[in-house]
């Protein structure tokens, strides 16, 4: 078994991470309800502690609820998220309606993100979902349906009841002590065979996005790519960071294994989306047409394919009329040296052509620098994505519902209704003697 210390070194990070939702006190003077999540995560750090060569002293799990008095709660959660091996988000219908539950489980979904694109990995994820309450499949928000997780390994009981029936309902003790271990068990297996790579303690937490959207019909994002291919290259660019199709551009080349839009669509879906990725230059009708969107929209714009005027005007046409539900991202290595030696022309290259577009209004767009890091990268992304989605909605394209449309409702001064809105100071009037004669008996 692996043993004992999580990614931070010192030993006091936690092995697993146990995210789940707060069930409020229905009176002030009731029994804390929460007292079962306690119950459920002692009996798993018994377990793990069993099947690992934990030292004494090292936290097999983590719950909010054993945080001290006084302690910074957003980083001691940020810490303990940032060094973790496993992430155990508890299912309830409360769970995916919760702030909270959404930003810890999109913080570690990010790091799992960065894991993979650094090192050249298959798909993984650190998450091993546990159901307190079962949850119907058509309420799971996208990031949870993906997982295709067969809660009924663990026992039909446990399938139908979750942790929270199986401990409440005597009867189904010894099934509940095997839903425990198997889950332990699972939580070490994916701990060994993942190993993802630490995170940021540092990282501001209070301001990550939750990954579980709205309920309902899933959001749609697209992701576009506006960058070079090898035929298609400056004389004085190097094709390290590219390949066949402008979507396999790779910034970030060497530290990041991957394409800069595989790692972007990882994270749109990691805020429930689902997500497109295309190439801009040659779905730029549709992107460009007049008229209301389509969809929310994230450009990743490569500097270096500006060096070729067709792309210029392709940059210039979309800042020329007001899109703000695209937003435009531009990733920029500050180490590689050929981008380095070139910052300033194709800096002012990339200024001139998005210089129609307003700072603010006209829709998100990264600074003039770039962004020079995969971490800068990542940081930048959910706001981008606010941002188009935000614009998308305040431009789309409405379908009212069939059939004649009804009176719109008018607030008067004597309540809501149909009627014709009556003048405020006739109201006045009309009221004033009911008000001077409740004077004139109270006096």
């Amino acid at each position: 078994m692996l043993g004992a210390m999580g990614a931070g070194g010192d030993g006091s990070e936690p092995y697993f991470f146990l995210s789940y939702a707060h069930t409020p006190k229905n009176h002030p003077k009731d029994k804390d309800p929460n007292i079962w999540v306690k119950r459920l995560h002692s009996d798993l750090c018994d377990h793990v502690r069993q099947l690992t060569s934990l030292p004494a002293g090292a936290p097999a799990g983590f719950l909010d609820q054993e945080m001290q008095p006084g302690e910074g709660w957003q980083e001691r959660l940020s810490e303990a998220l940032a060094y973790c091996r496993v992430f155990v988000p508890l299912y309830s219908p409360r769970y995916f309606l919760s702030e909270q539950c959404g930003r810890e489980w999109f913080v570690f979904s990010k790091r799992a993100a960065h894991h993979q694109a650094r090192n050249n990995s298959s798909p993984v994820t650190g998450i091993v979902p546990a159901l307190w309450v079962p949850v119907p499949a058509k309420q799971l928000p996208h990031p949870a349906e993906r997982l295709q997780f067969n809660h009924a390994t663990f026992g039909e009981d446990y399938a139908d009841e979750g942790f929270y029936g199986l401990i409440k309902l005597r009867y189904l003790r010894d099934q509940y002590e095997r839903a425990v271990y198997l889950l332990a068990k699972r939580i070490v297996s994916v701990a060994e065979q993942t190993q993802i790579s630490e995170g940021d303690p540092r990282q501001d937490y209070g301001s990550m996005p939750s990954a579980f959207g709205p309920p309902g019909h899933p959001r749609e994002m697209e992701v576009s790519v506006l960058a070079c291919s090898r035929s298609s290259l400056p004389p004085d660019r190097g094709s390290d960071c590219y390949g066949p199709r402008p979507r396999d551009w790779n910034p970030y080349h060497p530290k990041s294994s991957r394409p800069i839009a595989d790692h972007a669509v990882d994270l749109v879906r990691n805020l429930d989306y689902r997500v497109s990725v295309g190439d801009f230059e040659t779905e730029a009708e549709r992107l460009l047409a007049p008229g209301p969107p389509r969809a929310p929209s994230l450009l990743l714009l490569d500097r270096w394919a500006l060096d070729a005027p067709h792309r210029r005007d392709l940059v210039r046409r979309l800042c020329a009329e007001d899109r703000p539900w695209i937003s435009v991202m531009i990733p920029w290595n500050r180490e590689d040296p050929e981008s380095r030696e070139r910052e300033g022309e194709l800096g002012a290259a990339t200024e001139a052509s998005l210089a129609p577009r307003p700072d603010s209004s006209g829709g998100h767009r990264s600074s003039s620098g770039g962004l020079p890091t995969l971490e800068a990268f990542s940081q930048e992304l959910p706001g981008a994505v606010k941002s188009a989605d935000k614009h998308y909605a305040a431009h789309a394209r409405t379908y009212p519902p069939p059939g004649p449309s009804a009176a719109i409702p008018r607030v008067l001064p004597s309540g809501i209704g149909y009627g014709a809105a009556v003048p405020a100071s006739t109201a006045h009037d009309t009221e004033q003697p009911k008000g001077n004669a409740d004077k004139g008996e109270g006096s």
